[in-house]
């Protein structure tokens, strides 16, 4: 089972993950299912490791991918990519990119840095290397206009948001780097069939995940994903009350996941 982060697994800039879904999850491990984490987040709070216990773990929108302790993918943009996403001619753009180890930001005269780029301690992004940058993010009601034309002279590259439910918030990520690549990649690792995977997602990047899962839940209500998805939970708080039904009919009669056709 893969599990978005934000609005999925856990509330919206939430930092732990409700008690309710951690008692279903560990039911389910018992079970014998492999839980993976594949969030667009460059790190997932320590707090949401120590609940999920995933076996793997895929951040940056599946740009870099961790199975137990071990590092099977970590994209970075080559120059020439990352030298035209930058080149955004959107004034007062707040810009943040992404290393392994740091984020570097952008911040307009008089803007103040949100919570989790102090907790991040993030650098300014003068400072930022010319290598190693696995995503970037813009915050500007005219990234949409920005997504359209990266489109169109790098339709390689993989873009999210800049549009609902995040209209004033893109994120790019290399060549692909995206959530149902992740979640191919995982499954073959850990020996899972693509057609026994279920994924779990409610936003536009958790699209291609939900696309290629054997099985795909929509947690929320956006528009987009309902064509990929078998299931739905409408509320973000009943997800454990989800899990504990699937954990209950595994232990009645074993239900396997097949994808249909």
């Amino acid at each position: 089972m893969a599990f978005d982060l934000d609005g999925t697994l856990i509330p919206d800039a939430g930092r732990e993950v409700p008690p309710d879904t951690t008692a279903a999850l560990a039911r389910l491990r018992a079970l014998g299912v492999k839980v993976a984490i594949i969030t667009g987040r460059d790190t997932p709070p320590a707090q949401v490791r120590l609940s999920a216990h995933p076996d793997a773990v895929a951040t940056n929108n599946g740009g870099r991918i961790l199975v137990g302790d071990d590092l099977h993918l970590e994209a970075q943009f080559s120059d020439s990519d990352l030298e035209a996403v930058l080149a955004h001619e959107l004034h007062g753009a707040r810009v943040v990119l992404f290393t392994a180890d740091a984020l570097y930001v952008d911040l307009p005269s008089g803007t103040q840095p949100e919570a989790w780029m102090v907790a991040r301690q993030f650098r300014p992004l003068a400072e930022a290397p010319s290598s190693g940058i696995l995503k970037v993010g813009f915050y500007h009601p005219g990234v949409a206009d920005l997504a359209a034309r990266l489109r169109q002279s790098h339709p390689h590259l993989v873009l999210t948001g800049a549009q609902t439910p995040y209209p004033h918030f893109l994120t790019v990520t290399p060549e692909g780097a995206h959530k149902g690549a992740a979640l191919t990649l995982i499954a073959d690792t850990l020996g899972v069939p693509h057609d026994r995977t279920v994924a779990f997602g409610d936003s536009d990047n958790d699209e291609a995940m939900l696309e290629v899962a054997g099985y795909g839940v929509q947690v929320g209500t956006l528009p987009l994903l309902a064509p990929h998805a078998w299931a739905q939970v409408p509320v973000q708080e009943d997800l454990g009350t989800f899990l504990q039904a699937w954990a209950n009919r595994m232990e009645r009669d074993g239900a396997s996941v097949e994808r249909r056709t």
